[in-house]
Formats: structure tokens, sequence, C-alpha cells
């Protein structure tokens, strides 16, 4: 069998290399190493795949976030409601631009932003919510833009996780998710569904006047050289990681095929058990693209079955171990504990297994046989 990863990059390179390396090559040919033809040819591309008017390719994920904020114009002290159940960089940067972060609690099937707790959460300080496609499951767009409209507030779609996903609205309608919202950002980090070979991210929007203020800051505030109108960031994508993505891209509903396929085959084999709770998905849907395969393990040795699976060879990681209300640098006197049982209970149940394109059926058979050893025994 082959050594296990958590994320395959290299046997998911061996597939594609030739064409990596012939993109890869033309920008070595044409030395446009910063704003060169390949980044022009990526957001074209992805902006034709999303179905959306503007993608801004950035430097990053977490400044995909940061710049979206800062476009909308919002100020020290407005709130932005977001998930405590997420990745650091989603809270990070509404503290960094001296917004006031408000964090709930989550569903506990879906693991996504709770939208009874935005309802609570709201003040007339409330400026935005972040909802996160927590590892690539969509969240419930259709109420979350009811929400915001009906309270005059933006909503910035975190969609690291979540590339490719569809969202269904209740009028049946199918929409990329990360094109719902008033904007959206995501990550290509290597090991995303669309993954570049370092770090790289994009904004998305239909508004155009958000388009044009967003390409100025993420190029210092500028629109003509050397002429500074807004305040801006250094935070550009550069050609050798656009080249990687313009390879990839026409891949990309071929990757999120095969992760769901996976998905489908560690549920067929897990979800009987009586201590496991496997991930929900329709699967004639493609809501869900499994960035990550998260479990949840009740009544059992969470911890125990994590090393289990380590002594075995099998890679295996909690998203997340402590919540954000509990990290010391965003801790408040606000959050108690009483405010986010699901997520307190999460962080003690979860476990997330291999996840990525390249994952075979002896591979997946060894993993959850590994599995279902623990948990019996």
């Amino acid at each position: 069998m082959k050594k296990i990863q958590m994320v395959d990059l290299k046997s998911q390179y061996d597939k594609i290399a030739a064409m990596v390396n012939t993109s890869i090559q033309e920008v070595l040919d044409n030395t446009a190493y910063i704003n060169g033809p390949q980044v022009h040819q990526f957001q074209k591309s992805l902006e034709d795949y999303l179905g959306v008017k503007h993608v801004i390719p950035c430097a990053n994920g977490t400044d995909a976030l940061q710049i979206a904020m800062m476009g909308l114009g919002l100020k020290p002290g407005d709130e932005v409601i977001t998930a405590d159940f997420t990745f650091a960089a989603t809270v990070e940067v509404i503290a960094l631009l001296q917004l006031t972060p408000v964090l709930v609690d989550v569903d506990v099937d879906s693991m996504n932003i709770s939208l009874e707790k935005i309802k609570a959460a709201i003040t007339p300080k409330t400026k935005a919510i972040v909802p996160v496609h927590l590892f690539g499951r969509a969240a419930n767009m259709d109420a979350i833009m009811e929400l915001a409209a009906a309270h005059n507030l933006y909503v910035i779609e975190d969609n690291a996780q979540a590339i490719g996903a569809d969202y269904v609205s209740s009028k049946g309608t199918k929409t990329k998710v990360g094109t719902i919202g008033h904007v959206g950002a995501t990550s290509f980090f290597p090991s995303k569904n669309l993954g570049c070979y370092g770090d790289g991210g994009a904004i998305f929007t239909n508004d155009d006047a958000l388009a044009h203020i967003i390409r100025g800051i993420v190029n210092h505030g500028m629109y003509e050289r050397y002429h500074h109108d807004v305040v801006g960031v250094n935070s550009r994508l550069d050609s050798v990681q656009a080249a990687v993505l313009n390879a990839k891209l026409p891949f990309l509903n071929d990757y999120n095929t095969a992760r769901r396929l996976a998905a489908s085959k560690y549920n067929a084999a897990l979800s009987a058990h009586a201590n496991i709770i496997t991930p929900s998905f329709d699967a004639n849907e493609n809501n869900h693209v499994f960035h990550q395969y998260t479990l949840r393990i009740i009544g059992k040795d969470r911890n125990g079955l994590m090393q289990h699976l380590l002594d075995k060879g099998i890679p295996c990681a909690i998203y997340y171990p402590i919540p954000l209300h509990s990290q010391k640098a965003y801790a408040d006197v606000r959050y108690k504990e009483e405010d986010f049982p699901v997520t307190n209970q999460l962080v003690q149940e979860v476990i997330s297994l291999p996840m990525h394109t390249e994952l075979d059926d002896e591979q997946i058979q060894f993993i959850t046989d590994s599995v279902l050893e623990f948990l019996n025994q």
C-alpha cells in the first residue's frame, strides 16, 4: 500500500506535471514575475468558473479577508459577527483592523455558524457578518443574506475551505459559494482544494465600485503608478503561483468529485457505528467539497483514537482543538462558556481523517478498519 498522506500533493502533481512545468516555464521565459500575463489569465478564468464579475488576486487568504473588510470601509469599533469554531485567520483580521469581533456558536450538524446565534448577537454597532464555509460545506446563505438585508449588514464570505462548492438556494438556483455575499475571500494555500505551490489568495465580488476600491488596496492604494488614492497594502499573487493555478483550475471539479467520492466511501464504512457521527451531505449536490473529512467521536476516547491512528502510520488532525473565545489573543469578558455549548462540545469530539484527491480504496479500507478496530475494543 502506498504511504498514506494527510494531503498527497506529490501524487497530484505527478499527474499534471507537464502542464504545471510548462506554465511555470512561461513565467521564467517572460520574466514578468509580478502581475504578469499568468495572473490576468487566472483572474479571468476564475471569474468565468465562479460566475462572478470580479476576481482580485492577492498574496494569501488572510490578506483576502482583511482587504475585503478594508474595501467595505469598516471603522474601528464596528462589530463583526463570525463563528467561534474556525481557524484564527477569520477573527485575526477583524482584530488587526481594530474592529470588534463578536464570536458566536455554530450548529452541531453542519458545524457552520448558527443563524439563531447571529440574530441574538446583532446590536446597533453590528456592521458585518462573516460566515465560514467550514471544511468545505456551504453555510446557510439564504437565511444569512435575508437577515443581513433586514439589518443593513455586509456579508463577507470566508471561502478559504470551499472553493468550487455550490449553494442551492431555496428557489433551486445554484451559485458558487464565495460569490453570494457582498464580498468573498479565499485561500490558495497548497493543501486547499485549489492550491498553489506557495501562498496565494483572492477576493470575489459582483459590486463594480467595491472591486475598484479593492484593486487599489492590494497594490499600495495605487490605480496609477505613484498616485496613492487610498490607504493600501502590498498583497499581490505572484506570477509563478498564478501559473500553477492556471494549470490546476481546469481540474478543480474533478478534484472536488474525487474528495466527495472518498467521503462517500468513508461514510459507507463508518456511519453505522454507534460512536461515530459522519459528515452529512447530499450525494446529488455539490454543496460539500470536503476540504476536510471530519468525524465526531461520541462516548469514546477521541484522543486515544488519534494516537492509535498515528501509531499505525495514518495521519490525522483535530480541527480545531481550542475555541477562538478561549484563545489568549481573543479572550474577552463578553464571552461566557455557556454561550458556546456546541463549539465546546465539538472541540472534544472532532477528528479529521486523510482527505485529498489521490486516496485509493486500499488506503480508505485500511484507515476505516483502523478506526473501527480502536472503537470496537
